[in-house]
């Protein structure tokens, strides 16, 4: 039988917890487990209101990965699911409203994606997103270079930037803005894809083809679309080590000269969160998100 615990208030039945998830450095399930209650204070808000793809990995990264988009069968009925708009027709999606919630998600063993909306307001984009994507042998280090620029560049237009690792090989840049379509985000992100492509033609690419990419970063504007999702901040990732999409500052950005240097496990989260808090916590703040040019 699956262990019961009670969390705050909720029954959230947890199983397999000594099975190892990540084996190259002994990482079990009970510890993802851990860490996500470790983490729930600065992870939630970024998940609270948002519609949640769960990218799972049941048997550990080298084992089967699939995403679960809809409500998956045995949801327990407290647990918040919403009606979303899609392609397909409306499908019911699950909302980590809470600690119970999240405890019980992280029990799938699971990857955190979420939209650039609030279920709220499937028609209106919170945020803007660039996934910096670097083609071997580029690595974070030019992801870097390419999000100072990007950062100064949205700066004129009025947009305040955030970045974080992908908790992969690259670096997600968000900023949080208000009043547009996704599709009118899109836009405006592909169009400063492209700009960064002239202002850095050996550097950045805003073109996802394979034979173009060696050396080069992509700057993948496509997350952007109503119907893809981001990594959500804080969310481990289904790689060889328990490695997290962490918020990052724009200092070790600046600094960034070696790819381990942005390497951030499990582990390393909870130490950050107490010197910085939440270096993403200004994306939640309405008043923070600026309108498009």
């Amino acid at each position: 039988m699956a262990p019961i615990t009670v969390v705050e208030g909720r029954r959230v039945a947890l199983s397999n917890l000594e099975k190892v998830l990540y084996p190259a450095t002994g990482f079990t399930k009970g510890e993802v487990l851990h860490y996500y209650a470790t983490v729930a204070e600065v992870l939630l808000p970024h998940l609270r209101d948002r519609a949640v793809s769960f990218l799972r990995y049941p048997d550990g990264p080298d084992g089967q990965v699939f995403f679960t988009k809809n409500v998956p069968p045995g949801t327990p009925e407290w647990v918040t699911t919403a009606e979303v708009p899609r392609v397909e027709g409306p499908s019911r999606m699950v909302l980590v409203q809470d600690l119970p919630s999240l405890m019980w998600s992280a029990n799938l063993v699971t990857e955190f994606h979420t939209h650039q909306w609030l279920v709220g307001t499937p028609d209106e984009a919170d945020r803007i997103v660039f996934d910096l994507d670097p083609g071997a042998p580029a690595s974070i280090v030019q992801c870097c270079d390419v999000a100072l620029w990007l950062r100064e560049r949205l700066a004129r237009d009025g947009l305040e930037a955030y970045a974080k690792t992908s908790g992969s090989k690259g670096l997600h840049l968000l900023a949080a803005v208000r009043g547009a379509s996704s599709e009118r985000v899109s836009e405006y992100a592909k169009a400063l894809a492209v700009e960064a492509e002239k202002a850095m033609p050996r550097l950045a690419l805003h073109r996802m083809t394979r034979s173009l990419r060696p050396g080069k970063v992509f700057v993948d504007w496509s997350q952007n679309a109503a119907r893809k999702t981001t990594a959500t901040p804080y969310t481990l990732r289904a790689r060889p080590e328990p490695t997290v999409s962490a918020p990052v500052t724009w200092g070790e950005i600046e600094e960034c000269r070696a790819p381990g240097q942005l390497d951030f496990h499990a582990v390393d989260i909870a130490p950050r969160v107490q010197d910085y808090g939440d270096l993403l916590a200004p994306l939640l703040d309405p008043d923070e998100a600026g309108t498009l040019p």
